[in-house]
């Protein structure tokens, strides 16, 4: 194999900077190569940066998250593309050519201070999709309730945003859509907000390519049986992150979206479209059991007189300390496991009812849940296939990438040069997608070395 002179980059570009990702990132350029990341959302930090805590310590998420999103944030030899797609791929090892598109904000990064008078002006709240699109119980001057957005036309992810700039989403914002307003443009000191921003194309060489795309929930609309997504109590377990988080819409104090009442009797539904082969998918999810064990510990910790139930096919806890977690759940905090699969959820008045079975004793259950957080089946992000026509990768029936041998090339795939990390393989927890980060990395590190040490002298 020829080396670097003879036309080979040791730049590495990597799809997706989730926890995978940004480990990746961060043991390549601390080995002093230069890395290109993109990733889709406006920050980084992936699903990761949406949680809560982390089971089965009960750590906080952003307390581990935060740190290492700033390292890459910071790092000299990561060139961060976010709110950005690839758009281009060709080439082969050692040769690609990408094209990123990265998307307008409508405010100048550059000039912004993240300040936050922008959103603090706005006057419209929007459901965001980083709080899983939640809206929340309001009420109106009249008495009345109504359901609001948790963010602003004009936002930033979260307070520990990385990069902490906001965005405007144009399908909300009332000057795009009445050429009213501009109030965000008034306030801002700095005059970053710009209406007439374009789209903005890079054009990058690469020499190797990490494909860390991450996953996405199968949608509620798809689960009829379930209030398919019309019943303002029936949420998903990354709403309920949202709802459980400190940073969330709620600061963390718990309240059920349709009248901001406390909960007293929540129920978890495990294995919703997933092991599910003639209606949803036929594969398991791998992680629903242990989250949702977590957040019903969580949910006892902040509504100490609160019932949980979890409706459960069974329990798959293989992990380090995972059985002891959930027997911690049981015994400790009084989650109540009920063995058996709903068959449907429907709203009565206030409630929210869940008609189900109890396997082991044969008896039907009726639960009048106060709210009910589904756990759906994990999906490939989309845009992987398109991803993946363009590199010629193979992806299975799923749409999950498919490595070139799942036993002994676990992180490689039939295309020299892209390497595989995370949760877009399949679904699998974060210290498996941490792993798979740092392995992907030493994948690419070793093509590298064969074309010689780090272009730049002050890494050597």
């Amino acid at each position: 194999m020829a080396d670097a002179e003879n036309g080979y980059s040791k730049q590495v570009l990597i799809v997706g900077a989730g926890i995978a990702g940004m480990q990746a990132a961060l043991d390549i350029a601390n080995s002093g190569y230069q890395v290109v990341l993109v990733e889709q959302w406006p920050s980084i930090g992936g699903h990761m940066h949406q949680l809560s805590e982390t089971f089965p310590t009960l750590d906080c998420a952003q307390c581990i998250l935060t740190p290492r999103t700033v390292d890459v944030g910071r790092h000299e030899r990561i060139a961060l593309y976010t709110y950005s797609e690839i758009e281009e791929i060709s080439g082969t090892v050692g040769d690609f050519r990408v094209r990123i598109r990265r998307k307008p904000a409508y405010v100048n990064w550059d000039l912004c201070t993240a300040c936050g008078a922008c959103t603090e002006a706005c006057p419209q709240a929007i459901p965001v999709a980083f709080d899983r699109e939640l809206e929340l119980a309001k009420v109106m001057a009249s008495g009345k309730v109504r359901l609001v957005g948790t963010g602003k036309a004009i936002y930033t992810l979260s307070p520990q945003a990385v990069p902490k700039k906001p965005v405007i989403d144009v399908r909300y914002c009332t000057y795009f859509q009445k050429g009213k307003c501009r109030l965000c443009e008034k306030v801002c000191p700095v005059g970053a907000i710009d209406y007439e921003q374009q789209p903005k194309w890079i054009e990058e060489r690469v020499g190797a390519i990490i494909l860390a795309t991450g996953y996405e929930l199968y949608p509620l609309e798809k689960l009829g049986e379930y209030g398919a997504g019309q019943i303002p109590d029936v949420i998903d377990a990354l709403a309920m992150e949202r709802l459980l988080s400190a940073s969330g819409p709620t600061a963390g104090v718990m309240r059920r979206p349709s009248d901001g009442k406390e909960p007293k009797e929540v129920v978890w539904i495990q294995c919703a479209g997933s092991r599910d082969p003639e209606q949803g998918m036929p594969y398991c999810s791998k992680i629903c059991c242990m989250y949702s064990a977590k957040q019903a510990m969580l949910y006892k910790h902040k509504v100490h007189d609160g019932q949980a139930y979890i409706f459960y096919i069974d329990i798959r806890s293989a992990g380090k300390r995972y059985e002891e977690f959930i027997q911690r759940a049981m015994e400790e905090d009084r989650v109540l496991f009920v063995r058996g699969k709903v068959s449907k959820v429907f709203r009565e008045g206030d409630k929210v009812m869940v008609w189900g079975v109890d396997t082991l004793t044969g008896l039907p259950v009726e639960v009048a849940a106060d709210l009910v957080v589904i756990s759906p089946a994990m999906i490939p992000s989309e845009g992987t296939r398109k991803l993946a026509t363009m590199l010629g990768v193979e992806v299975d029936e799923f749409g999950w990438w498919t490595e070139r041998d799942g036993n002994l090339a676990p992180l490689e795939t039939k295309q020299p040069g892209v390497f595989l990390a995370g949760a877009g393989i399949g679904p699998k927890d974060i210290p498996e997608a941490v792993s798979q980060g740092s392995g992907a990395a030493g994948k690419v590190l070793s093509l590298l070395s064969r074309w010689g040490g780090p272009s730049d002298p002050a890494s050597e």
